[in-house]
């Protein structure tokens, strides 16, 4: 029972005791005027004196008891008005949004939090329903939880949208309790409504992070991931289901990230993931298998960034594979023009690899995988084009697979070993340097380079792979310098491959390994492709000055098979040109070959560049490039690369007979 309850029953009470005393000394009075007693009797002035005795003792008790109960029905009105004020200083203060609403659903109270969350009077509440700013769609949630209530006597904790005066929507959590009546039934309701919009904002802002990338707000893998394991849930319901996933990959982008900065290549890849959208949104359109008189365009939803100038597509309920391949033309139509950045034009391209699923796939995962393998067959074959995946490429990408994980294996066994290959002089036949080369021994026999030095390149086991063939080159060299004594001394030639190439301290890492093994540096001869050299010829400049500081000799590679320009090279600190075998190998039957060898030597000595022909296999080649002027030259009619052991038998025989090769 309520304070308010008590007081009114006090109230009650005391009403009926007053008029009971009342009563009682009104019938005491007329029992004393109306009897039969004489005033003259004795007796009646001593029953008189009883009677007004008795009845002031019971005035005097009514008035003790009057007093009293006044004083508990102040205490009560007192602490009902205490926590009055309390409960307007609350309500009136509280950041929660309070309401007392009748079973008839009006409002009988709205705290002032109403006006400062949602932007209402209380005069604009009280002319409107308290379901009237209700989101529709919670309507009915909001009006069963408030049956529930009233019937249950208990309010359930409560989530809906509710409309702010400016016509935005608010998320509130409300609780009610009932206000029950003095039959027990349910009176009111009052409701606690809080504000929780910027914590469901919140939350929804984490869940969508989570599935989607930060940088270009597209899905992430996970969220991808789940799309197409729907996608083969559903072919494997329906068999005509047929959809395909597009493993987009954005061709040179590092090299445009280190040339226009991380967060140009932020930038561009922002743009690439809006074009790409554009691109899903185009004007073609795909028919649906299920539905031929329809058709649709692609949802850009189905896009995703998985990381890096890595995107995805999920084309889902396509026709035939026909459409995905047109889809993949599309875009690579799209990102084919120019990007501006940072006032910048850039021009890029994509290789894109194509999987289709089917109800023999299980796992999304596989699906992607299958899509990436296809794309870097693109990637191979020449960039800026599109594959579709087969089986023969699985089958490829796991021998691949297998090769890197025996590559690494080899290295911790030290299969690996260095060979060498004579440069002989043409002037004098003689034995002028070596040019040292990586050779894998596997207990099954030697695997051919071409095999392995791509895929070690690719994955940076080239690093150590090379750091260990120059040290154990140059420790070599030192002891055939002191059992084969020439002057000038013998030099060996190391090739730097594109990953070594693209590490900043190259010069720092060749001279600790000079300085480790005492050799000179002018005896040793540092290889650069002509496609590498040109590739960024402003780093390549600087990098080679670097290298020309250590004391150490520079060559251009393959020369031929690249930019062939030999007026590019002037502003390269180099010291020899290396011309291609495949020139090399036509010189005597082909004359344009023949002339383009004689040009290429007779503009390296004009720009005081020595020459080294590679690939001279006959003695009729060696003529030929004797008389052009060649200065030195390689190759199996000298030689073919051996070890350590082979060459030092070679060198051994050679100081014995001093055998002209021109007469072999």
């Amino acid at each position: 029972m309520t304070l308010l309850r008590k007081l009114e029953g006090r109230e009650w009470w005391l009403w009926a005791f007053a008029v009971t005393v009342t009563l009682v000394l009104t019938a005491g009075i007329v029992s004393l005027t109306f009897t039969g007693f004489r005033p003259d009797s004795e007796s009646y002035w001593t029953d008189l004196k009883e009677w007004v005795r008795a009845l002031a003792a019971l005035v005097l008790l009514f008035d003790i008891y009057t007093v009293y109960q006044q004083l508990l029905l102040h205490r009560i009105r007192r602490r009902l008005a205490e926590r009055d004020q309390l409960f307007q200083v609350i309500t009136e203060n509280a950041a929660d949004m309070i309401a007392v609403i009748d079973s008839e659903g009006r409002r009988i109270y709205n705290s002032p939090a109403y006006e400062k969350v949602l932007g209402y009077s209380l005069e604009e509440l009280k002319s409107t329903s308290s379901i009237e700013q209700v989101h529709p769609e919670d309507r009915p949630r909001v009006i069963e939880a408030a049956a529930k209530a009233q019937v249950t006597g208990r309010g359930e904790r409560l989530e809906y949208r509710i409309r702010h005066k400016d016509g935005s929507w608010r998320i509130l959590e409300s609780t009610a309790s009932v206000i029950q009546g003095t039959s027990g039934k349910v009176q009111s309701l009052v409701v606690v409504n809080r504000d929780i919009s910027e914590r469901k904002w919140a939350e929804n802002q984490l869940a969508h992070n989570a599935l989607h990338d930060t940088l270009t707000n597209l899905p992430n893998r996970a969220l991808f991931l789940d799309r197409v394991q729907h996608s083969l849930t559903l072919s494997q319901r329906h068999p005509r289901y047929l959809f395909a996933v597009l493993f987009i990959d954005i061709d040179q982008f590092k090299l445009l990230n280190d040339s226009l900065g991380h967060r140009a290549g932020d930038e561009l890849l922002i743009q690439i993931g809006k074009r790409l959208s554009a691109s899903l949104r185009g004007s073609d359109t795909i028919s649906r298998s299920g539905l031929p008189e329809e058709s649709e365009t692609f949802s850009e939803g189905g896009l995703a960034r998985l990381g890096g100038d890595e995107f995805t597509v999920l084309l889902e309920d396509i026709r035939d594979s026909s459409d995905a391949i047109r889809v993949a033309e599309r875009i690579q139509e799209r990102l084919a023009l120019p990007f501006e950045v940072n006032a910048h034009e850039v021009i890029t391209s994509a290789s894109i690899g194509i999987a289709f699923g089917s109800p023999s796939n299980t796992a999304a995962e596989e699906l992607i995988r299958d899509a990436e393998i296809a794309m870097y067959r693109a990637k191979r074959e020449g960039k800026a084009q599109s594959r579709v995946f087969d089986q023969g490429m699985h089958e490829s990408a796991m021998r691949r697979l297998r090769l890197e994980t025996e590559l690494r294996q080899a290295l911790e066994l030290g299969e690996f070993r260095v060979h060498y290959q004579p440069i002989v002089s043409l002037q004098d036949d003689r034995v002028v340097g070596f040019e040292a080369l990586s050779r894998w021994q596997r207990p099954s026999g030697l695997v051919s380079p071409a095999e392995f030095i791509p895929v070690a390149d690719e994955t940076g086991i080239i690093l150590p792979l090379n750091r260990a063939l120059l040290r154990d080159a140059c420790q070599q060299i030192r002891m055939w310098h002191a059992d084969f004594a020439s002057e000038p001394a013998l030099r060996i030639s190391i090739n730097i491959t594109p990953k070594q190439f693209a590490q900043p301290d190259l010069a720092s890492q060749i001279a600790d390994v000079l300085n480790e093994t005492g050799i000179a540096p002018q005896d040793v001869d540092v290889e650069i492709t002509e496609t590498i050299a040109m590739g960024d010829a402003e780093r390549s400049a600087g990098l080679l000055g670097e290298l020309k500081a250590l004391g150490v000799h520079l060559s251009i590679d393959d020369f031929g098979t690249g930019y062939s320009s030999l007026s590019r090279l002037q502003g390269f600190p180099v010291d020899t040109i290396k011309i291609d075998r495949a020139f090399i190998s036509k010189i005597c039957e082909d004359a344009e070959s023949s002339e383009i060898v004689r040009i290429i030597i007779m503009l390296a000595h004009n720009l005081g560049l020595s020459v080294v022909a590679e690939g001279v296999e006959t003695a009729a080649q060696l003529e030929q490039l004797r008389s052009f002027g060649c200065e030195k030259a390689q190759g199996y009619f000298f030689s073919r690369p051996g070890d350590s052991e082979s060459i030092s038998a070679f060198l051994h025989s050679r100081s014995l007979g001093q055998r002209s090769f021109s007469k072999a």
